[in-house]
């Protein structure tokens, strides 16, 4: 008779050869999921249940930039305004280079036959001509900032830019044409012209090239006072009403 077969001494179903399952594979009921399972690729080529990091159609490698926003319509028509500023700025420099040759000190000169001689050695005029067409600068720079803050109290800084460019264009031409319209500078020419021991006026001159300056800053400071002291304010922020006693 045989003993009979107790549970340790049955045969494992690995080393069953008939079972058609070998040790190092998985049987029917293994708990991994057969192809074509979702979220597992079913062969090599064929895509699975997770998006795609790279090639596909709704996913894109690198961050699509943001298109360049246009200026909006208010920052445009400050621009235009401080255009409009700045020509009618430097226009007004016509009216600057009159008055200079007008109220400019004349430099008197005289020759001797030889050479040409400053009339009065001892005289400012040359200095003169520099300090006038500084205080002119100076008090067209302050009329047109006024009148510009009068016309856009709501300006921003366009306005200051539009000041400062059409002052120093205002001041160039102002300059060119007093020199243009004054007394020639070939100083020889014109001595020979009026002859031996005869006073005449030198050319006009701006020694100080600063002095071209001097409208733009004037316009800016005007400008900048004017809108602090006189210009819109922010509207300040409503303060939360008081707590009604007893109130919960």
């Amino acid at each position: 008779m045989t003993a009979p077969l107790t549970p340790h001494d049955q045969p494992s179903p690995h080393d069953d050869p008939a079972g058609g399952q070998s040790q190092g594979q998985p049987s029917g009921n293994s708990s991994v999921p057969p192809y074509g399972h979702p979220g597992y690729p079913g062969h090599p080529g064929q895509p699975s249940g997770y998006p795609e990091q790279s090639g596909g159609a709704g996913y894109s490698g690198h961050a699509e930039r943001p298109e360049p926003s246009e200026p909006g319509p208010e920052l445009r028509a400050e621009l235009v305004q401080a255009s409009l500023v700045a020509i009618a700025v430097a226009v007004a420099g016509v009216l600057l280079g009159l008055l200079w040759l007008w109220l400019a000190p004349k430099v008197p000169l005289i020759s001797d036959g030889s050479a040409v001689y400053l009339k009065n050695s001892e005289g400012e005029d040359a200095i003169g001509a520099d300090g006038v067409f500084t205080l002119l600068g100076l008090a067209f720079g302050v009329v047109s900032a006024v009148v510009v803050f009068l016309l856009f109290r709501h300006g921003g800084i366009a306005l200051v830019i539009g000041l400062a460019i059409g002052g120093v264009l205002a001041s160039v031409i102002a300059w060119r044409l007093g020199v243009w319209l004054g007394p020639t500078s070939d100083v020889v020419a014109h001595a020979k012209s009026v002859g031996k021991g005869v006073t005449f006026d030198g050319p006009l001159k701006l020694g100080a090239k600063g002095a071209l300056l001097a409208w733009s800053v004037a316009a800016m400071v005007v400008h900048l006072v004017l809108t602090g002291l006189f210009g819109p304010r922010d509207p300040e922020p409503a303060l939360p009403s008081p707590a009604t006693p007893g109130a919960r």
